[in-house]
Order: C-alpha cells, then structure tokens, then sequence
C-alpha cells in the first residue's frame, strides 16, 4: 500500500496529465475553429463566375456553396461540410490540394491550410516556396560557402563556394545529403570522422520524420537508402533522436587539400517551414586558408579521379 506522500505524488501526476490532456483538448478545438473559419472566408471570395459556374438568383452567400467548393475539388459534400465545420476528420495532403487549387489560395495560404489541418506540406513544396531572392543572397555569399536543405536533407539551393567545397555532394545526381553520404566511394567522402557526423545526420533525420511518417516521398527515400547502404540500415534501426542546434563546430576532408574544420551556422527561412540555410566558416587559421585557397582555385579543387 502506498504511503501518504506516494499518493499526493500519484494524484499530482494524475491531476498535471488530467491538465496537459485538457489543454491539448482546447488548444486542437481552436485550430479546428480557426480552420472552419478560414475555409468560409476563402470559399466566400470565389465567385460563382470565376469558376465557370452560373451565378444563380438566390444566392445566400457572396461565393461558392459548400457542395459547389466539393464538386470542384472532387470530394464529398459531407466531407467537406465536416472540414469547414471543423469536425475530427482525416485529411490527405491529395484531399487537401485540391481543396487548395479550388479556392485559389496562394503558397502561404496552402502552408496554413494545412497546418490548420494537421496534414505535413507535400516534399515538393519545400523547393517550390523559396523565394528567387534566397539564391541571390546565396550567391552574394562568395566567401561563404551555403546550402539550402529540405527536412529531408535535399539540396534546394547553394552557392558556388559550397560546390567548390563539396563538389562530389553537390553535383551528384541524386543532391541529398544523406544520400551522398551514405553512397560515396570513401575516397570522397568528405566527413573526417564518418560514423560520428552520419550518426548525427541520422539522428537528425529521424527528429523531422515524425512529421512526415507515412508519406511516400520519405518512406521511399528511407527504403532506398536501407537497400543501399547497410550503414544507414544499422543507424535507422537505433533509433537515435538529436534536436537541432544554432551551430556546431564540423570537420571535413577534401580530395585535393585535405582536412579543414568549419563551424557550421544554421539559419532558418521563415517562408519555408522546416528548411534551413547551412553557412560554413573557418573553425581556425589553417582550415581559412584551406578554405580560401580551394576558393581561390575552384578549377583545381576538382577532385582528380573518377568511379
């Protein structure tokens, strides 16, 4: 039996699980209120006209009708009446963007949608929602070499230092970090200590694929990459989970000059959730001056061989 103060510690943890439960409880009723919300307001700024449809003589409504918004989009009349009323209901990022394109929202109004939702972004939104201007900044970085990533680790954007630098990750076919590193012939694998940096990239990985579990575009991707490499096989098996950081100090080596350390900064864009710029700076004298000579030389920072 237990003793007096076990119990108070047994109520108390019962009663803070009873108050966290409530709190996700009113906090998933308001997004679905914010939802249905927005769903009327957007479905209300359609005109019948603009989607070919006759405008009626008793109309409500200044816009679409609910089961005109469904029969456009292709879904059920009582599926979306229960979306835009709020209601518990499952969602597919399929369902959702049609939903999207019937109601003409633009890429920040979709991201909402969907965030209201519940439902992740589909993979290619990620590349298509960077701004020209991110490759502009990129590229006026000429010291700095810098990468754009998906949560998935895709190569959306770099500079020409960062494929100077990396020049068997960049230029790869494939363009996914993980996939270069776990797929390069060790002779150009760039990390000094490989199990180390794959280990956290892994863990990394896993830490944003708990919003993506299920969708194709990462299942696919974690399958190939277990059928390729036995390595990411063993380390996706255990599991390990890291949360980001602001920076950390990484040592990598080239094929033509050889070990350099750099410190890694990583920005975030807030136009694209979940995408990060990578910016690399010398972690000391020697690495600047093998940075600023592979910088200085790109012809030859090539790596002279083939596989």
């Amino acid at each position: 039996m237990p003793h007096h103060g076990e119990v108070t510690i047994l109520e108390g943890t019962a009663e803070a699980a009873g108050r966290s439960r409530e709190d996700a409880r009113l906090a998933d009723g308001a997004r679905r209120a914010e939802l249905a919300a927005f769903l009327r307001e957007r479905r209300a700024r359609i005109t019948p006209q603009a989607v070919g449809l006759a405008p009626g003589l008793r109309r409500r409504t200044p816009g679409l009708r609910r089961e005109e918004v469904a029969q456009l989009a292709g879904v059920g009349v009582t599926w979306y009446t229960w979306l835009e009323q709020g209601r518990p209901i499952n969602a597919s990022d399929q369902v959702l963007g049609a939903v999207a394109r019937t109601l003409r929202l633009d890429p920040a109004e979709q991201a909402y949608l969907y965030q209201l939702a519940g439902v992740p972004l589909p993979r290619d939104e990620f590349g298509s929602t960077l701004e020209p201007e991110i490759q502009v900044v990129l590229d006026q970085m000429a010291l700095l070499p810098a990468v754009v990533c998906s949560p998935r680790y895709d190569l959306l954007r770099w500079n020409a230092a960062y494929a100077t630098l990396f020049p068997c990750v960049a230029c790869s076919g494939r363009r996914n970090l993980l996939w270069g590193a776990f797929t390069l012939q060790q002779c150009c694998n760039p990390y000094i200590d490989p199990d180390r940096e794959l280990g956290r990239l892994v863990a990394f990985f896993r830490a944003g694929y708990a919003r993506h579990v299920g969708e194709p575009a990462w299942e696919s991707l974690i399958a190939e990459l277990a059928q390729a490499s036995p390595q990411f096989a063993a380390m996706w098996a255990q599991h390990e989970v890291a949360a980001a950081t602001t920076s950390r100090v990484r040592g990598f080596r080239h094929p033509v000059r050889g070990e350099f350390r750099v410190v890694v900064t990583y920005l975030t864009i807030p136009s694209t959730p979940e995408a990060w710029v990578s910016v690399y700076t010398a972690a000391d004298d020697d690495s600047r001056a093998t940075m600023e000579w592979l910088l200085a030389h790109p012809d030859q920072a090539r790596p002279d061989h083939t596989h």
